[in-house]
């Protein structure tokens, strides 16, 4: 299976497909494809989450950067899918990581309306106060957008 066929296996969540794959190329793991998405982040993005935990168990790098310099726990921050936004900080996903425009998971997870992402991501550690690029906060995305119960969870916690 080549590079292409494998990434399309992670996008439908074929997780046999995936597992013999990398048995026969274990390098597949740290494969990108196009748009410079590992595995894990693609298997994040598209909420895969019998194939994130296969990656995983298989040892995929995660906070590995995408092409955009974004984790898989940021792609689901603002996806919203709190189940693989679970797996991947009990598993050891940095909740601080940041992309090139300084934006962390909170600010992604408060900027796409994720109050639930947001709660477990500040229980997990998250720094409500760090800033992105342009030197706003969580809290200052939250009030630019008015999402107030963002805003108080926030301040509550600042």
């Amino acid at each position: 299976m080549d590079t292409t066929q494998f990434f399309e296996k992670i996008r439908e969540g074929n997780l046999d497909e995936v597992k013999s794959a990398l048995a026969a190329d274990p390098q597949l793991l740290n494969a990108r494809d196009q748009r410079g998405s590992t595995p894990l982040v693609l298997a994040a993005y598209y909420n895969q989450n019998e194939v994130v935990a296969c990656l995983l168990e298989k040892g995929a790098p995660i906070d590995e950067k995408d092409g955009s310099g974004n984790t898989a726990l940021m792609g689901v921050c603002f996806k919203g899918y709190t189940d693989t936004a679970k797996l991947l900080i009990d598993s050891g996903a940095d909740v601080n990581a940041r992309n090139g425009m300084g934006m962390t998971c909170l600010i992604f997870a408060v900027t796409f309306n994720q109050e639930g992402i947001a709660r477990l991501l500040v229980e997990n550690g998250a720094d409500v106060n760090a800033i992105d690029a342009r030197g706003e906060s969580a809290l200052d995305h939250a009030r630019n957008q008015g999402r107030e119960g963002l805003v108080e969870f926030l301040e509550s916690h600042s």
